[in-house]
């Protein structure tokens, strides 16, 4: 895509007038309701592909369905063409990971993740820490119940975040779009190293799709950001970006709503759960090498507006 380079300053401003003409003000704009999840109408589709085309994100809502199905999550992701499943470290056998509050059961290997927490979740892409031949370019998360208070999650358009970077300095984009910007240290678990050093950078092109995509986290641990002081500015404008701004989409899931997304930038509140193990948050979550293949509309006179 020509408009991502910083020398294509034309073909960037109309572009940038598309993305955000008519971008919606809130998650609800975005919620599509699904009559049978298993089989999408035609319609449904449509407004997938044309929400993630806008949005790079869609949450959706079934009703009468059975919430502990795995099978929807797999179904719905086929469906918009996401077929390539990563088996990562904390997934089940069809590459579908629980995601629940396993906090206090010290034996099971996703208790070292905030994820199977109940605390608050900061700022990130998923797979940031994978290899570029696993990157991570969409995720489903599917609710079969939420929290009994808390919870929330908070999500940012990638290509909103490259926009408010670029209008504010482009060589901020410059300085994180290097391959040598981000650094994720080996993991390593009771002296097991159970993945190596990722290094690369927060955003590129994806060479199948064209599309912008991003890799990011804020925390602070576990992490190695490159010494060069443009990077460390483009950092801290960018914590100002996540700590608020106009574009964000804040959403609580209920039993039976989802969202899917092309690995937009997310982070989740704490949650309290119920004492009940029947009642206690839990999720189905599906993660994808490949994205929600789009649905272009026409420019629409953005440029005019």
């Amino acid at each position: 895509m020509q408009h991502y380079l910083l020398k294509e300053t034309h073909s960037y401003e109309e572009w940038r007038a598309q993305k955000l003409y008519k971008y919606p003000k809130c998650a609800k704009q975005l919620i599509i309701e699904l009559n049978n999840p298993i089989k999408l109408a035609d319609s449904e589709l449509l407004t997938f592909k044309s929400t993630c085309s806008k949005t790079n994100i869609a949450i959706y809502r079934c009703k009468n369905i059975d919430q502990n199905d795995r099978q929807i999550v797999t179904s719905i992701a086929q469906q918009l063409g996401l077929r390539q499943l990563d088996a990562n470290l904390c997934a089940d056998e069809d590459r579908i990971s629980v995601i629940k509050n396993i906090d206090q059961d010290v034996g099971k290997k996703k208790s070292h993740y905030i994820p199977y927490t109940n605390k608050p979740l900061n700022w990130h892409t998923d797979g940031y820490y994978n290899s570029n031949e696993q990157r991570i370019h969409a995720f489903l998360m599917h609710c079969v119940r939420p929290a009994k208070s808390g919870g929330e999650n908070c999500y940012l358009d990638p290509e909103i975040a490259y926009i408010l970077l670029r209008d504010e300095n482009p060589d901020y984009i410059a300085a994180l779009m290097q391959d040598d910007v981000m650094m994720i240290p080996a993991n390593e678990i009771n002296g097991k190293k159970i993945r190596p050093a990722q290094t690369g950078p927060v955003f590129f092109i994806d060479d199948d799709s064209q599309a912008l995509c991003m890799r990011y986290t804020a925390r602070q641990r576990n992490i190695v950001w490159k010494q060069d002081k443009t990077v460390q500015h483009a950092l801290a404008f960018l914590q100002e970006i996540l700590h608020g701004n106009s574009y964000m989409f804040r959403y609580s899931l209920n039993a039976g709503e989802g969202v899917i997304c092309n690995n937009v930038l997310h982070n989740r509140t704490a949650f309290e759960d119920d004492k009940d193990e029947n009642k206690k948050r839990m999720l189905f979550r599906g993660r994808f090498y490949n994205r929600v293949t789009s649905h272009q509309k026409p420019l629409e006179q953005a440029v005019n507006h």
